[in-house]
């Protein structure tokens, strides 16, 4: 089977800095992967390559065989990967429904909001996808008024709105406290299942790689250090060293 994305021989450099080091990896349709490691390891260049925010130096990125590695990011959520960021990108004057409404209409610029959000069709969509979060209640709360976590779970709704072939999200709990950061992930998982969306996560927190990860892909100075099931990875002695230092 064809991966929905492969990368071959990735390198992205600033300056001295090897930012990603000939990176090849394949990741099939229907997995829950978790990239891990330190700040400046390379996971998020790599995102911002695949997602077209950066263009690699060299190599190739291929969505379902098509190369993705000098298009726009606009382009790039056109032929389906979506993703969301570690802080939340959300109109704070707009209710939930309003910015998923947004979204849906394809409109990302506040001079054109009223329109669309009026839109019954829309509004439905909007709504739905809130119910998969287990948020339908909020639909009519301004952003504003809505907790760090809920407002994080809003993002990764518009990130679905377009169904993607492939969801990446940075870091979905951080900023979540301990005792919500499961039912947090857990309504992750339950929104993105019924569109059998590849899900690709950057995370910090092994409890929530262990739990939720089909597999982990350790980053380190801008290249792959292991790839594997997570006990696998969570236990090789170069990730004990340089990733998790020691935190089983």
């Amino acid at each position: 089977m064809t991966p929905v994305l492969s990368v071959r021989r990735l390198e992205k450099r600033f300056g001295a800095v090897v930012a990603a080091d000939a990176l090849t990896l394949d990741i099939p349709t229907g997995q829950k992967i978790s990239l891990i490691g330190a700040n400046g390891a390379g996971k998020t260049t790599f995102v911002n390559m695949v997602t077209g925010y950066l263009k690699p130096d060299s190599g190739t990125i291929l969505l379902d065989g098509i190369d993705i590695g000098r298009r726009s990011p606009r382009s790039v959520v056109r032929l389906g990967i979506s993703r969301s960021f570690q802080i939340p990108q959300l109109f704070v004057e707009l209710t939930a429904a309003e910015n998923l409404t947004v979204a849906i209409s394809g409109i990302g610029t506040r001079m054109s909001l009223r329109a669309p959000a009026e839109a019954q069709g829309r509004r439905d969509e909007a709504v739905e996808l809130l119910e998969r979060f287990g948020l339908a209640d909020l639909a009519d709360r301004p952003i504003s008024e809505l907790a760090g976590g809920v407002r994080k779970l809003i993002d990764i709704a518009m990130a679905l709105v377009r169904r993607p072939k492939l969801l990446l999200l940075d870091e979905p709990t951080s900023g979540v406290s301990a005792e919500e950061k499961f039912t947090t992930m857990d309504r992750v998982i339950h929104a993105v299942a019924p569109d059998a969306a590849t899900l690709v996560f950057v995370e910090h927190d092994m409890e929530i790689v262990s739990r939720y990860a089909d597999r982990v892909v350790a980053f380190y100075q801008g290249r792959i250090l292991a790839d594997g099931a997570p006990a696998e990875v969570l236990n090789n002695q170069e990730v004990r060293r340089y990733v998790t230092g020691g935190v089983r």
